[in-house]
């Protein structure tokens, strides 16, 4: 698989909201979660959880990880408050279903990995994804089965504005990681995605190589091993870095997770960060010179020692530069 081959398939990827368009800024939201039994301790099969929410308003959007962590994956909202009021009526309520079958939610960002951790689930996709993984190292398999995130989704516009989107959420990503982190160090959950495979996650400069975003996404999905054999789309799929293209919005994979309660100014740094042209425009100018320290930023934010008072500039609105 080269890159000329699939850059048809990575456009799509990069097919933001059409030209002359409304903006819209919508924003939306996916919950990882740990359903861990209440007296065990450990992660619950994700059959019990489906068989405790059947029928329930909310299991449309409810899905799993590998090791059984609940995923809500909710549409969008029209604001950032709006997306966290839905996020926590959604867990809430999920919560008190799921009490009476002694099961318990926890919003941590990393949990400790035992050797004898299951994956729960089985499909030939996890499986090959393991396979592959663990020739690469132990990390695969605490991401895949003791790591959790909320992600956003914000709308992605089309021309300069969209690639100024794309561009500020790589090159601010390790500064607000470092702002909103809830787990450094050896067993934090960025320490473990910065050791999982590099050439399928990106914690550095190589997607803003060049002056097109495309044939630099298309460069790094061809130097990633392709594990499936099932086509590209499927290759796609299997890429994960810090933030996903996902035609006409942009998914944020970075932060840790956190509890519902907690999201909501999670959300509004990130859509101030997008929808605000000036502000955007203002942090990309701060940003200027980071490009090719992407990769000591990650380093550094999964360490703990990155400036995490600049992500939180970044997230509130403000542009000051790291301290020299």
């Amino acid at each position: 698989m080269d890159a000329r081959s699939i850059r048809s398939a990575v456009a799509r990827l990069f097919r933001p909201q059409l030209p002359g368009s409304t903006r819209t800024v919508r924003v939306a939201v996916e919950q990882e979660l740990f359903a861990m039994g209440l007296f065990s301790g450990g992660s619950v099969a994700p059959a019990r959880v489906r068989e405790a929410t059947a029928g329930r308003w909310y299991a449309p959007w409810l899905s799993f990880e590998p090791g059984g962590q609940v995923e809500l994956s909710l549409p969008s909202a029209p604001s950032p408050d709006a997306a966290a009021r839905h996020l926590a009526e959604v867990t809430d309520a999920l919560g008190r279903d799921l009490q009476p079958h002694s099961i318990v939610l926890d919003a941590r960002p990393v949990r400790r990995c035992e050797p004898a951790t299951p994956r729960r689930l089985r499909t030939p996709r996890y499986d090959a994804m393991e396979r592959h993984l663990d020739a690469v190292g132990p990390a695969g398999r605490r991401m895949m089965r003791s790591t959790a995130s909320t992600q956003a989704c914000l709308d992605w516009w089309p021309g300069s504005a969209g690639v100024e989107q794309w561009r500020v959420l790589l090159l601010a990503g390790p500064f607000l990681a470092a702002a909103t982190a809830r787990s450094t160090g050896p067993d934090g959950r960025l320490t473990t995605w910065l050791s999982v495979d590099p050439g399928r996650t990106a914690f550095d400069d190589r997607l803003l190589h060049g002056e097109d975003p495309v044939t630099a996404y298309a460069s790094f999905a061809a130097g990633a091993t392709d594990f499936l054999g099932a086509g590209v789309e499927a290759h796609l799929s299997t890429l994960f870095p810090p933030v996903r293209p996902r035609g006409r919005y942009l998914e944020v994979r970075f932060p840790d997770a956190r509890p519902a309660r907690e999201v909501a100014d999670l959300l509004h740094g990130l859509a101030r960060l997008l929808y605000d042209d000036e502000h955007r425009r203002a942090a990309l100018a701060s940003l200027s010179g980071e490009r090719d320290r992407l990769a000591e930023h990650w380093a550094d934010a999964a360490a703990g020692t990155c400036d995490a008072g600049r992500g939180l500039a970044l997230l509130a609105g403000s542009t000051r530069r790291a301290a020299a």
